[in-house]
C-alpha cells in the first residue's frame, strides 16, 4: 500500500516559501506555546483521517465499478429515445425531461439492489414501500336477509376532486343490496352485447353476489344511474373508450347501460373490429345519434402488442414518442376516457426503441415507472396541443387491480388466486396490498398535474376495486377464444383470470363515476352556447 508522505514534514518548507526567511530554530528544552499544540493536535488528526480514507476507499471504488455495469443495461440513454430529428423547440422542451428520467434512473436503479432479497417471483407484484398508507375499516356482512356492509376509508385521493366539488366519489364503502334495489343497473341475459369472456353467470357460477355490491361514498350520494339522461347527453356526441382490455371490459359495461334504455333493436347496433387495422368497436345509438367506441392501443403509444386481436406478445416493445398512428382516431371525440396499466406488468422493466423509423429493432431496457412516466407524458402533450377543452371532456382511468395473492386478504391454506372467492375483502385494517404497482399511479397523478390548457380527471377507482376480489372472471370465461372446458374450471391456478370482471359487476360502479360527471357536471362552454341559442330559438 501506498503510505501518504507525513504533513509534519511538508510544513516548515511552506513556511520558509511563505516568508522568505529561514525559520529560527526552537531552543532545545523550550516548551511548546498552547497555540503550536493546538495545531499539532489538529494536524495529527487529518493524517489519521487520510490515511484511513486510503484503505476504505478502494473497496468502494471497486463495488461502484460493478454496480455501474449492472445500471448501464437498464439505465437509458434518454436522448436517444427521441424522434429523429426532433425540432429545436422540442429538445428545449424535452431537456430538463431528460435530465429527470436520468435521475429516476438511477435512484430506482439503487433502490432496486437494496432490497433485491426482497424481490417476489411473480413480475408484476408492485413494490410495497412504494404504496401510499391506506386506512381501512371494514365489517362483516351480517346475514343476507339485511343489508351488508365493507367501510373503507382510503387516503388515495384522486388529483382533481370529482364534481360536485366538495365530494370526493372515491373514499367510502361498498354495501350489499340483498333486494337488489339499485344494483345491478341491467340483467346479464338482457344485454346481447356482452362477450362470453365475461358473462360470469352464463359460464357456470353459481352466485350472484357480486352484482349486488354498491358503492357508497362517505360525504354525499352517487346520482341514481339514468341511462335516458346519459344518451341525452350524448345526443350528436362521440365517446370514446381508448386504452387495453380493462378499458374494452368498462366499455362493454357502458354499451349494456345505455342499451337498457333502447327497447328497439333496431335503433341500436354494434360493430366490432372497424377502422383502423380493425382496432374500433363502435355501437350506435340510432335515435340519438350517438356512439359508445372503444379504441385498442394498450400502452397509448405505438407498440408490438396493437393488433386488437393478436396481440398476445410475451416481449413486449413500445415506442414512447409515437402516438400520432393512434390519437389521429381519437380527435373527433367528444368525450375521451383513457387507461394503460395491465400491459405493463408482464415485467419489471420495459423495452423501448431508440429511433423508431430508423432503428425498429434497437431498444433500450428502461425501469416500468419511468417508461411509464415518459408514455403519460407524451399523451399528456398531445392533449393538451389537440384537445379543445370547450368541446372534449377527458378523462384517465385509475389502475384496475389483480387479485392473485390470497395471502394478501387472509386466504386460508387451500385459496387459490380469486377463485371461489364470493365477497369482498372484509375486516382489514391498514394498508391493503394485493400486487397494485402504485409507483405508476403516482406518476399518472403527476402527470396529470402538470397539463394545463385541458384540465383531465382522474377516475380514481383502484383503492376501492382492491376489495373486489369477489367480482373477477375465475374460472368462468374464456381462454384464447375458447370457453374454458370442465377440467380447465377445475384447475384455477392454470387457468383462473383474475384481471377481468364479471359483467354485470364492478366496472358497472366505474361507469357510474364516469356518470356523474358527464351528466351531473354542466357541460362544456361551447356545448352550454350552443344549449342555449337553441332554447332561445
Amino acid at each position: 500500500m501506498l503510505r501518504r508522505k507525513s504533513p509534519f514534514a511538508a510544513a516548515p518548507a511552506a513556511a520558509k516559501q511563505g516568508e522568505g526567511e529561514e525559520a529560527p530554530a526552537r531552543r532545545p528544552g523550550a516548551p511548546l506555546s498552547l497555540a503550536g499544540l493546538l495545531v499539532s493536535i489538529f494536524l495529527v488528526a487529518i493524517f489519521l483521517y487520510n490515511e484511513d480514507s486510503a484503505v476504505v476507499k478502494a473497496p468502494i471504488a471497486a463495488l461502484d465499478a460493478g454496480a455501474g455495469a449492472s445500471r448501464a443495461r437498464s439505465a437509458p440513454d434518454l436522448h436517444l429515445l427521441h424522434e429523429v430529428n426532433p425540432r429545436p423547440q422540442q429538445q428545449q422542451r424535452e431537456q430538463g425531461e431528460e435530465e429527470e428520467g436520468r435521475r429516476h434512473v438511477e435512484q430506482v436503479e439503487s433502490r432496486r439492489k437494496a432490497s433485491d432479497g426482497d424481490r417476489v417471483d411473480a413480475p408484476a407484484r408492485a413494490d410495497k414501500r412504494a404504496a401510499p398508507a391506506t386506512t381501512t375499516t371494514t365489517t362483516p356482512p351480517p346475514s343476507s336477509s339485511g343489508g351488508n356492509t365493507t367501510t373503507t376509508t382510503s387516503s388515495r385521493a384522486a388529483v382533481a376532486a370529482p364534481e360536485p366539488a366538495a365530494c370526493n366519489l372515491y373514499q367510502g364503502w361498498w354495501t350489499y343490496d340483498a333486494e337488489a334495489s339499485q344494483v345491478p343497473l341491467y340483467r346479464e341475459a338482457e344485454c346481447e352485447f356482452l362477450t362470453e369472456q365475461v358473462t360470469c353467470m352464463r359460464n357456470g357460477r353459481r352466485d350472484d353476489s357480486y352484482q349486488r355490491w354498491r358503492w357508497q361514498p362517505s360525504s354525499c350520494d352517487l346520482p341514481r344511474f339514468d341511462a335516458r339522461a346519459l344518451l341525452e347527453r350524448l345526443r350528436n356526441k362521440r365517446l370514446m373508450f381508448v386504452g387495453d382490455s380493462l378499458n374494452r371490459n368498462q366499455w362493454e359495461s357502458m354499451v349494456c347501460l345505455v342499451s337498457s334504455a333502447i327497447p328497439a333493436r333496431e335503433q341500436r347496433s354494434l360493430a366490432k373490429f372497424v377502422g383502423p387495422n380493425g382496432s374500433l368497436n363502435v355501437f350506435r345509438a340510432a335515435e340519438y345519434n350517438a356512439t359508445v367506441e372503444f379504441y385498442w392501443a394498450p400502452f397509448l403509444v405505438s407498440s408490438n402488442s396493437d393488433d386488437p386481436q393478436a396481440h398476445s406478445v410475451a416481449d413486449r416493445v413500445i415506442a414512447w414518442r409515437s402516438i400520432a398512428k393512434h390519437a389521429r382516431h381519437w380527435r373527433a371525440a367528444d368525450l375521451l376516457v383513457f387507461n394503460t396499466y395491465i400491459w405493463w406488468l408482464n415485467n419489471f422493466e420495459m423495452k423501448v426503441l431508440k429511433n423508431p423509423r430508423a432503428m425498429p429493432d434497437k431498444y433500450t431496457v428502461v425501469d416500468r415507472p419511468v417508461a411509464y412516466k415518459e408514455v403519460l407524458k407524451t399523451w399528456a402533450k398531445w392533449v393538451d396541443r389537440h384537445v379543445d377543452p370547450g368541446r372534449t371532456k377527458v378523462f384517465f382511468m385509475g389502475m384496475s387491480p389483480n387479485h392473485g395473492v390470497p395471502d394478501a386478504w387472509g386466504g386460508g391454506p387451500g385459496a387459490i388466486k380469486c377463485a371461489m372467492e364470493t365477497q369482498p375483502i372484509l375486516n382489514h385494517t391498514g394498508p391493503l396490498y394485493v400486487g397494485t404497482d402504485w409507483r405508476l399511479h403516482g406518476a399518472a397523478e403527476a402527470v396529470l398535474r402538470s397539463m394545463r390548457r385541458v384540465p383531465v380527471h382522474l377516475v380514481d377507482i383502484t383503492a376501492l376495486s382492491e376489495f373486489r376480489k369477489d367480482a373477477h372472471t375465475s374460472v368462468h370465461t374464456l381462454r384464447q377464444g375458447k370457453l374454458l372446458t370442465p377440467e380447465q374450471q377445475a384447475d384455477p391456478r392454470a387457468y383462473a383470470d383474475c384481471i377481468h370482471w364479471c359483467l354485470p359487476g364492478l366496472p358497472d360502479t366505474w361507469n357510474h363515476f364516469l356518470y356523474a360527471q358527464i351528466v351531473a357536471a354542466p357541460p362544456p362552454p361551447a356545448q352550454m352556447q350552443l344549449l342555449q341559442s337553441s332554447s332561445s330559438s
